[in-house]
């Protein structure tokens, strides 16, 4: 496996030595980046695994070092993931699959929710439900029209959404869904700070449900 930097998707190509001619998105949380500890690991491992994958910083990030991204951001941010699926299927003659962690994802799924066309699959890492504290603010109004089949992996002490809460959300999904429950894990999905331990059970999981 290799890495390579792409300066015009503000992204980090994982090239694997066996490509399978699959592809996936990747990008981050609303208060992260590209270089993540798990999306680092996780770009590693599904690599590993034949799947070629470009972990890349969404617009606001490229815009803003630090900070959350505003309200104006989401429409931007959902632009450069069409770019970069885009990119993606220019390289590739396999599947495309688009997935984030926490906001990356949620931003992931509101595209695919409106684009369906855009990606066969989508992986949601920590799916924010809600915001902390507030389970009446949900953020599912557009499951109801996600078509895509969609992998979660959510932490069990996740305070954006309970498994109860997501199995609920789940529900509303129309397409085939899963879950992967990380015991003792918050929003983070680490378990005792591993990142390797916590991609190598994310690409075993993405493997299984996305190859059925």
């Amino acid at each position: 496996m290799s890495e390579s930097e792409d300066a015009a998707l503000a992204g980090i190509w994982h090239l694997p030595l066996q490509p399978s001619g699959d592809g996936l998105v990747l990008t981050h949380g609303a208060g992260s980046d590209r270089d993540a500890p798990l999306l680092r690991a996780l770009g590693a491992e599904l690599a590993e695994r034949g799947l070629t994958v470009l972990r890349c910083n969404l617009r606001f990030r490229q815009l803003r070092p630090k900070g959350p991204p505003g309200r104006g951001d989401g429409a931007r941010d959902r632009a450069g993931l069409v770019d970069a699926l885009g990119e993606m299927r220019r390289r590739l003659k396999g599947r495309v699959l688009l997935g984030g962690h926490s906001y990356g994802g949620r931003q992931s799924s509101l595209l695919l929710a409106d684009e369906p066309a855009l990606a066969s699959g989508l992986l949601l890492l920590s799916y924010p439900l809600h915001p902390p504290g507030k389970p009446t603010e949900l953020r599912t109004a557009h499951f109801s029209r996600l078509t895509t089949r969609t992998l979660f992996v959510s932490g069990s002490t996740d305070p954006f959404g309970t498994l109860d809460e997501l199995e609920a959300a789940r529900a509303l999904i129309p397409s085939e869904t899963a879950l992967i429950v990380r015991e003792g894990a918050g929003h983070d999905l680490l378990q005792k700070r591993d990142a390797a331990q916590a991609a190598q059970t994310i690409a075993a999981a993405f493997f299984s449900f996305f190859s059925a």
